[in-house]
């Protein structure tokens, strides 16, 4: 047997298959749960010109930087934001503890069973019942407590778990850039410590990637161990102008890709889009009552921005095949 030939033979092959396989992949739909509209077309578009080498919008693969919202943006946040669920079920935990909360208010008509009567007086109240269960505790012992919760807790009207209520055609969209040298960022209004515990499991986000909401941390040293002790004061609200000066603060970069589906995501969405070269700014209108929920409310300057200034605007209704990956059986 000639050896050297053999070895050859099964080295061209190998270099054919290699190549088959890569004109496969590219070949492949990289948004197969997306429709074939304007909208999934843009973010292929921007991809291929900002990636491919010798094109007059490349950009290096250290300024692939893409911001994502995440309350109504990668997961659903109706009929209430999921750390609103999260805040509730630690009232209810927490009461036995505290026998004042029967008389004082959100919390006495939260153990009613009235959460629209505690809820009524809007960021206020919510704003008291994340301070009194989200802080007290230091930061590890709050991470296994959203693990926990977040390992069991269902949406109370699909009963799906939370994790599952996630958008597939978006999750499809961080693989995709991902796959193309971009580095991923979560950058929302939501607590940054609620979310780390879980996002690089669901989305494939690593903590040092999220960008949140963030309460004061003192330095102590309990039973010679050095902890970090979360304080029932804010430290930074991530939201609307927040969110660009967040991204500052976290980043260092500004992205050249930014979601968002919300008035609260505008200036990020804007900030993105004034910086010179190719951009892709994108808001998800939530437009499918049937499928997930139909609403502007919240949204409508940045929809007229968005639609103003040309940005990408996805319909949900029209421009996604399917809303939530296929259920665990």
């Amino acid at each position: 047997m000639n050896i050297p030939r053999v070895v050859r033979f099964f080295a061209v092959a190998l270099v054919g298959m290699a190549a088959w396989s890569a004109a496969f992949l590219l070949a492949a739909d990289p948004l197969p749960s997306w429709n074939d509209s304007a909208a999934k077309q843009s973010i292929i578009t921007f991809v291929e010109k900002t990636t491919a080498p010798g094109s007059p919008d490349f950009v290096p693969p250290a300024r692939r930087i893409a911001a994502f919202d995440n309350d109504g943006t990668l997961w659903a946040e109706k009929p209430l934001y999921v750390q609103l669920y999260f805040a509730l079920d630690r009232v209810k935990q927490l009461a036995p503890q505290h026998p004042e909360w029967k008389q004082m208010e959100p919390f006495a008509a939260l153990l009613r069973g009235d959460e629209k009567t505690a809820l009524a007086a809007g960021k206020l109240a919510i704003l008291k019942i994340i301070m009194a269960t989200h802080t007290g505790m230091t930061v590890e012992e709050f991470d296994q407590i959203v693990k926990d919760w977040i390992a069991q807790a269902r949406h109370p009207v699909t009963h799906r778990l939370f994790t599952e209520m996630v958008y597939q055609p978006m999750l499809e969209v961080l693989a995709f850039l991902r796959a193309h040298g971009f580095k991923t960022y979560i950058v929302s209004g939501g607590g940054i410590e609620f979310m780390r515990p879980w996002t690089e499991r669901v989305y494939g986000i690593p903590p040092e990637q999220v960008v949140g909401t963030s309460v004061q941390i003192r330095y102590e040293v309990r039973d010679g161990r050095p902890v970090l002790v979360r304080l029932p004061r804010l430290d930074f609200i991530d939201d609307r102008d927040g969110k660009p000066i967040g991204i500052n603060a976290h980043v260092g970069r500004r992205p050249i890709a930014a979601f968002g589906n919300s008035d609260g995501d505008l200036q990020m969405l804007e900030w993105t889009a004034a910086e010179p070269g190719l951009r892709l700014a994108l808001l998800v209108h939530h437009t499918d009552a049937k499928r997930e929920w139909a609403y502007d409310r919240g949204a409508e300057k940045a929809l007229a921005t968005a639609r103003s200034k040309g940005w990408t605007v996805v319909d949900m209704q029209r421009d996604w095949k399917t809303i939530y990956p296929p259920e665990n059986k």
